[in-house]
């Protein structure tokens, strides 16, 4: 026999968790639909799965918030800032209202954070097990006419930035799995930039105003690159010296052998949500001035280039030698 708090009603769950987080056009998530009030946004969906993106006993507010900051980062990258999103959630069979009240806590906590609202949604159970899903459709409001940028506008000239650090939440995946141990510092620093990504919000607005073309660095700075350099038909140039590392990644390649290529390996790895993007030389500079004027720091990393016969990605060292990545970057229909 099934204890009470196992006999969870979905719509007390709703109108208890999820009704407090409904914003304007919702009608109190007591509808079919939304009626959205903003007359031009951007939309993204993203999907997290349990075992893939996240530890079945990752927090479950942590969870929460990882679902809104991946998709806010795509928003980001887009030249907007987020303003609403719809919520779908696969719960387990073993999932308790414990749970549900600490990931609802979560949403909101974050929600208010970035300055947003939920629509709507579903929500259903697992009836034999399976793993936690969560699906979240983010709406964001362009900040220029240029919104939204695309992967597509890139041009030969143009230099590509880099906001933040990258490699910090792969080492943190390595750090959370027990793969990897650096001092008590480096290990928390890692394991929150896996378990909490930080988009970077206040650069939209620079790269409405300059970006030729940008993404977000989910599958891996390489990987990522690669998409953009395929969309815009062009090819890129990087520089392995100029790659912005943290302090954390940094005290990880010291423990690496002389020739492993180290550095290739965190531009091959994913979950740093952090902003690539393109600019055109004249604007670069402002660009970058604007940035951190704003309180992100962005890097200039390389340059697009004419293809030659087909759009790629090259690593380069610091005497121009290509460094080829130990892995091509995350693929969910390539994995074991």
């Amino acid at each position: 026999m099934k204890s009470e708090k196992e006999n969870l009603d979905e719509f007390l769950l709703i109108k208890k968790y999820f009704q407090p987080l409904a914003g304007p056009g919702s009608f109190d998530l007591t509808d079919d639909v939304a009626h959205l009030l903003s007359p031009k946004l951007i939309c993204s969906n993203d999907i997290l799965v349990e075992g893939v993106h996240f530890f079945a006993d990752d927090p479950a507010g942590l969870i929460a918030k990882k679902v809104l900051r991946t998709n806010i980062s795509d928003i980001v990258a887009k030249g907007a800032v987020p303003e609403y999103y719809m919520l779908g959630v696969v719960f387990t069979q073993k999932t308790d209202e414990l749970w549900i009240e600490r990931f609802a806590k979560g949403l909101q906590e974050d929600q208010d954070l970035y300055g947003m609202r939920l629509l709507g949604g579903d929500t259903t159970r697992h009836q034999k097990p399976s793993p936690l899903v969560v699906s979240l459709t983010i709406f964001g409001r362009p900040l220029s006419d240029r919104s939204p940028v695309l992967r597509s506008g890139a041009s030969t000239g143009d230099l590509v930035f880099l906001s933040g650090t990258i490699g910090d939440a792969g080492l943190g995946l390595m750090v959370r799995s027990g793969d990897l141990s650096l001092s008590a510092g480096a290990n928390r620093f890692l394991k929150r930039r896996y378990l909490l990504p930080d988009p970077k919000i206040a650069l939209a607005e620079k790269v409405s105003a300059y970006a030729s073309a940008a993404l977000d660095i989910s599958d891996g700075l390489l990987a990522d690159a690669d998409h953009l350099c395929k969309a815009s038909e062009v090819s890129m140039e990087l520089s392995a010296e100029k790659l912005p590392i943290s302090d954390a990644a940094n005290s990880w390649l010291k423990q690496r052998k002389e020739h492993d290529p180290g550095l290739a390996a965190l531009a091959a790895m994913g979950d740093d949500y952090e902003i690539l993007c393109t600019v055109p030389a004249d604007g670069a500079q402002l660009f970058q001035t604007e940035a951190a004027g704003a309180g992100v720091s962005v890097t200039a990393i390389g340059r697009c280039v004419a293809p030659e016969g087909y759009p790629k990605v090259t690593l380069l060292s610091k005497n121009g030698a290509i460094i080829v990545a130990p892995t091509h970057g995350f693929n969910h229909f390539s994995q074991n």
